[in-house]
């Protein structure tokens, strides 16, 4: 969706009414944002609704990017968001394989997640520093999900699910994300101070 550098369009002020609807939002989508909801969007702050190329639409606060949406589609969370508040979000783990193609804009194939350096939620745990850390919850089509890769530390993709959880570990193969946003494309690079 951003693979080429993109620039900002117009900015406008998100009115209060608005403001406090994009909060339940988020609260609705993101439950595990709850606790944390007032420091990401505070009540007195002033959220900052930015243009981008193809009808998507970037929310801020102040230089922070927060939000984006691809016209009426979900609010997906920005990596700078989903890197400082990594537990809030449901998550898959792909394999050192298909880091490369994650960070040069490829699609996510079921393969990268379901081999043996990936991790999908209810899978069996090898180490127990990371029980319970995917969640038992099988993931459906269409839910926003971050994407961690085998040995790194931060999430290096966030998007949403083409296929459940549940049917990869069934099929095995096939495209596992629609178009997202990834570490080192347009949105990522996106200054605006």
């Amino acid at each position: 969706m951003f693979k080429k550098d993109i620039t900002a369009g117009s900015k406008s002020k998100v009115k209060s009414s608005v403001q406090r609807g994009i909060r339940s939002k988020v609260v609705e989508e993101y439950p595990l944002l709850e606790p944390y909801i007032d420091e990401i969007i505070p009540k007195k702050g002033q959220l900052d609704h930015i243009k981008l190329p193809d009808r998507c639409a970037l929310y801020a606060l102040g230089a922070t990017p927060l939000f984006f949406q691809h016209m009426d589609d979900a609010l997906l969370p920005h990596l700078a968001l989903v890197h400082k508040f990594p537990q809030c979000f449901a998550r898959v783990r792909c394999d050192r394989g298909a880091i490369r193609f994650v960070l040069s804009g490829a699609t996510l194939m079921v393969p990268g997640l379901t081999s043996a350096g990936g991790r999908l939620p209810g899978d069996e745990e090898d180490d127990d520093e990371e029980e319970g850390k995917w969640g038992d919850e099988e993931l459906e089509a269409g839910e926003a999900v971050v994407v961690e890769a085998e040995g790194k530390e931060h999430a290096c993709f966030v998007g949403v699910l083409k296929m459940g959880t549940e049917e990869m570990r069934k099929v095995g193969k096939g495209l596992a994300f629609e178009s997202g946003h990834y570490l080192g494309d347009g949105l990522w690079g996106l200054k605006l101070d």
